[in-house]
């Protein structure tokens, strides 16, 4: 990442989100913030400055936040398969239902579903409704 923002610069800006008046949280680009604050060639060549887009419309809350990282990640097409899936599962553990979830990280209901298995814990499954098929009377 360094030779490439050294080489070729930011391609990309750091997209944050306002918390307060003085405070930003980062949704993409902590490794690029990190470099261009700690390596001298970069803020040499930044002169102090750091690309950065602010989301309008994002809450400051933990889920949207994790939201909006994931969107981002995906749009890149870099998202992992096991960290995927504990996003899902702590976004269900924060009420979210499995509409929202696919809603907001951009996948269909199926998606959902395997991540949620990948877990493979009873509990991501408990409102479900189970068809009557599957009662043995």
């Amino acid at each position: 990442l360094f030779t490439s923002l050294e080489t070729d610069g930011f391609t990309q800006p750091v997209v944050v989100v306002k918390q307060d008046q003085e405070r930003y949280s980062i949704i993409d680009g902590f490794h690029r913030h990190e470099l261009a604050s700690g390596r001298a060639a970069l803020k040499k060549r930044l002169k102090g400055y750091l690309p950065v887009t602010c989301l309008e419309k994002s809450s400051p809350r933990r889920d949207s936040l994790m939201a909006a990282t994931i969107r981002h990640n995906r749009a890149r097409g870099r998202h992992q398969i096991h960290a995927m899936s504990e996003i899902v599962q702590e976004l269900a553990h924060l009420g979210w239902c499995d509409e929202k979830i696919g809603k907001e990280l951009g996948m269909d209901s199926d998606e959902v579903l395997r991540l949620k298995q990948i877990n493979g814990l009873v509990e991501m499954f408990s409102d479900r409704q189970f068809s009557q098929a599957w009662t043995v009377k």
